[in-house]
């Protein structure tokens, strides 16, 4: 199956999202296009497919991932009314279009697993689907308590600019990081009984895409130098470094 023509799809999808986005200078739209254009291109892979049950588990799967970030950030939105990342960005219109194509383009690359696997014809349930299958379940769950505990957090007024250190949070200090990455390498895995060659190396561009700029571009280093920015010399802040690994629970 063509990634040329996801990309375009993806592309396509963004631009228009990006069109009432800029007109209003809303955040509202913008904080969920992520999360649609994930869904828009898994119905539209699994209708470009033979239909084939695996066709169908993998466009759920990322369907159920995406309904429920998409819920998570209009309900987030809302609370806070505009998403401080666009200040300076949603007034000019080729830096924010730039940030649509750039993330048009992201899900694209993150969609591979998918991608690859819809084109393929005569899919099988193997052992490698139940596992990816868990994995992914695993992944969604950490993801969705994680948000949901940071939320509630953040939510209460007695909260602010405190670190949060309870829940998951008590055992990693990016829980819903390690979710997502737990997610997208959960899907890999389902389809790897069915891929052979160079195949197998497209697919893995998903999981490692996402796993890598969270590792060391956009997710982790960056928080990580704010919160050592607003609380690095606070000693409560250190203790709780100290003891709490940066993702995986129990491993520093």
């Amino acid at each position: 199956m063509d990634f040329l023509l996801f990309l375009m799809v993806s592309l396509l999808l963004n631009i228009v999202m990006f069109v009432p986005a800029y007109i209003y200078k809303t955040d509202k739209l913008t904080d969920i296009s992520y999360a649609l254009t994930f869904i828009g291109l898994s119905v539209f892979g699994f209708f470009v497919s033979n239909g084939e049950t695996l066709h169908a588990l993998i466009s759920s799967a990322i369907i159920l991932w995406g309904l429920r970030l998409g819920t998570f950030l209009f309900i987030r939105i809302n609370f806070m009314k505009k998403d401080r990342r666009f200040d300076g960005m949603r007034e000019h219109f080729f830096a924010f279009l730039r940030f649509w194509i750039l993330q048009g383009t992201t899900v694209a690359v993150v969609l591979l697993s998918g991608i690859v696997v819809w084109s393929v014809q005569g899919t099988q349930i193997d052992v490698f689907t139940y596992i990816g299958l868990t994995v992914f379940l695993v992944g969604l769950v950490v993801e969705a308590v994680s948000d949901y505990q940071k939320f509630i957090f953040n939510k209460n007024p007695h909260n602010k600019d405190k670190w949060i250190e309870s829940g998951l949070w008590s055992i990693s200090r990016h829980p819903n990081y390690l979710g997502e990455m737990l997610v997208w390498t959960g899907l890999y895995t389902t389809v790897i009984g069915q891929l052979s060659g160079a195949q197998l190396l497209y697919a893995a561009a998903s999981p490692l895409f996402i796993i890598m700029m969270l590792l060391f571009v956009s997710g982790i280093p960056l928080l990580e130098k704010s919160a050592d920015k607003k609380w690095g010399k606070d000693k409560k802040y250190i203790a709780y470094k100290s003891r709490t690994s940066v993702l995986i629970p129990y491993i520093w």
